[in-house]
This record gives C-alpha cells, structure tokens and sequence, in this order.
C-alpha cells in the first residue's frame, strides 16, 4: 500500500468505498489483488513479517522466494461478521491483505456485534465476529456450548459520535443529562427539543440510532442511560450507519448517534455535537478520544477470531497482520477514522495472539 505521493488518493478512494460498502453492509473481499504487488503497510505498523513483502534491493535471494512462496500458497476462505463499527477498519485490512495473498477469499458482514455472536459466531458459522463492546459472558457461554472459544483483540479506539442537522444551532453543546432525556426508556413519542431544555425549539425530536443487536447500542445506553438496553423505542434503528447520517441530514430536528468513522466520512453533512460529561463540552475527535477527555463515548473496538479458526494458517495469518495494522496510523487513523493502538499495545495484542495460534495448534 503506497502511502507517500498517493496518500491523498488513497484516502479519497477509501471514503468513497466507505460510503458504498456502508450502504450494503457486506464486502466480498475476494480478487483484490490485481496489479498489486505485496503491498503491506508502512513504517507505522511497526511489523516485520506479513506487511513488508513489496520491495527488494536488487536481487532476489533464496530466502526471499521462500518467503514470497509462503505468502502466495495461503489459501481458503474467512468469513468475518459483527459490528457495523468495526466494519470499515476490517475491510480495509482484508483488502491490503488480499493483496498479498490472493488465493485467500475474506467476506466481512456488517451485523451488528451481538447479532454476529448469536447469529453466525457462536454457532460456528462465521470465523471471526468484530465488536464494537468486549464480548458479553452470556455470548461467552453461548459459544462455548457451542464448542467456539474467542480470543479477544482490541484493533482501535473509536469516539462514539451525537450528530445533528446542520440547521441544528441550538444543540451543538449538550451534557450527558440532556443526551439522557433523548435516549433514555422514558422518552417518547411527541417529546420536543423545549421539554429537554426550554430554550430550543418546540418541534418534536426525530431519532436515528443503532439497531439492539449492534454493539453500538449497547454501549451508547449503558453509558448514557446508566443502564444496557435503557433505550427509548420511539426511533428508527438499523444496523447501517450511513442511514443513519442520511436520516439527520434529512431533518432539522434530527438527531442520532453512530461510529466516529462515519461521522468523518461525512463531516460537511452533519454536525457532531461537543459532549459534556461534567467537565465543559468536548467536541468528538481522534485526539479526545486518545487522550480520553471525550468522556464517556471513547470507546475500545474488537475483533474475535475462534480458536479453532486460528489453527488453519490462512486465518491466523491475517489476524497477524489484523493486528500489526492496528498501530498503523496512515491506515487506522487518516484512511478510515479510529484512534490506532499504539506500538506497545498493538505489541502486546500481537504476543496474546500468537500465544493462542500456539495453543490452537497444540
């Protein structure tokens, strides 16, 4: 993946497969590869074994054919599901993967991060579930009756964003409170922006929001409401977040709430709104989010692959490179949206993940 001269370019290309791939909420990843050469990341990765394949020094040694003969013999097929969150940051790495190993077909699905435990995960039928919340012991438990045992990789940090219409100027600063009033069990059907606060107009509140088996949801309601699943039913969920900015575009009195991706896909079509935990509003950002000043939306991103995945080569190779993606910053951050891990904890990710792929093939 070239970085330098065709950064722009590449990013471009990035939000315009984003907001395509958003739209459907699956991506055969299957072909990618043409044209390119091994393609791996840059120098943020900090990895030295699946990213950096590409370039040689003028002559091809032994050792070098062995490795590029290892990389094109991984074959087979990884069916990814989960989180519509996560989704973009997982096609982007099995695209860049592809490029290195085009004998091997990945399918990620958006989901949704407890439909893809329940419905695919959990069952056996998908290999890796993405989530947008660590795992739930209930969903543990499930997969393992199931005789599927997940290992847990945090891949990202993400700043859980409240957008607003445009011609929204009375809301662009709201606190955890008001956010509650929105959101919370009890808000209903002809509440109005004046019985949150008596200032704002008296229109009633149209609602956009994630779906109850996305892990969006369960996160935005336990740390908003207080309370997992404290949500009101009056709004339209779904599991695609481009609904949901297409939905506050559409109305003034729109509001809604998705992954900081999205909202950075969109940015001149929404308004993100500063959240007031107490502390003065904080506008959603990669920095705030690192920093953790944007409190309480920050919030860590997962990727699980089933340990019986991770016996077959294929698999465990790309949640190698999965992980060594996660601390570059060109890719996670500038291409798709999230806060990258950094080098010590896409390193220590990196050594739990090889410590399973060992037991895994014990």
């Amino acid at each position: 993946m070239a970085h330098d001269s065709n950064g722009l370019s590449d990013r471009v290309s990035r939000r315009k497969f984003i907001a395509t791939t958003g739209a459907t909420g699956i991506a055969a990843i299957a072909g990618c590869s043409e044209g390119g050469s091994s393609g791996g990341s840059d120098g943020e990765s900090g990895d030295g074994s699946s990213g950096d394949g590409g370039s040689t020094d003028g002559g091809s040694t032994e050792e070098e054919s062995t490795e590029t003969a290892t990389e094109q013999s991984l074959s087979g097929e990884i069916n990814i599901t989960g989180s519509s969150t996560v989704f973009p940051l997982a096609t982007a790495v099995a695209e860049e993967f592809q490029k290195m190993h085009s004998g091997v077909d990945i399918s990620v699905q958006s989901t949704g991060s407890g439909g893809g435990f329940e419905n695919f995960f959990c069952p056996g039928e998908s290999d890796i579930n993405n989530a947008s919340r660590p795992i739930k012991d209930s969903e543990t438990q499930n997969c393992n009756s199931n005789n599927v045992n997940p290992h847990e990789i945090k891949v990202a940090t993400d700043a859980l964003t409240v957008i607003i219409n445009n011609e929204n100027d009375w809301a662009t600063e709201m606190t955890v409170d008001e956010l509650a009033q929105i959101w919370g069990p009890e808000a209903g059907s002809g509440q109005t922006w004046a019985d949150i606060n008596s200032d704002w107009p008296d229109e009633e509140i149209e609602r956009f929001g994630a779906a109850e088996t996305s892990g969006t949801f369960d996160y935005f309601t336990e740390v908003i409401n207080g309370e997992e699943g404290a949500h009101t039913q009056d709004y339209e969920p779904t599991e695609q977040d481009r609904t949901i900015v297409q939905g506050v575009t559409g109305s003034q009195y729109a509001i809604g709430y998705l992954g900081f991706a999205y909202y950075s896909q969109n940015p001149d079509q929404v308004t993100a709104v500063a959240v007031d935990n107490g502390n003065g509003p904080v506008k959603p950002t990669l920095e705030t989010a690192k920093s953790g000043e944007y409190a309480p939306l920050s919030r860590p991103l997962f990727t699980y692959p089933a340990m019986s995945a991770l016996s077959e080569q294929h698999i465990a190779e790309f949640c190698r490179y999965f992980v060594e993606q996660s601390a570059n910053t060109e890719l996670v951050a500038n291409q798709v949206g999230y806060v990258p891990n950094s080098q010590e904890e896409m390193q220590t990710e990196l050594d739990e993940l090889n410590s399973a792929i060992e037991e895994a093939n014990s």
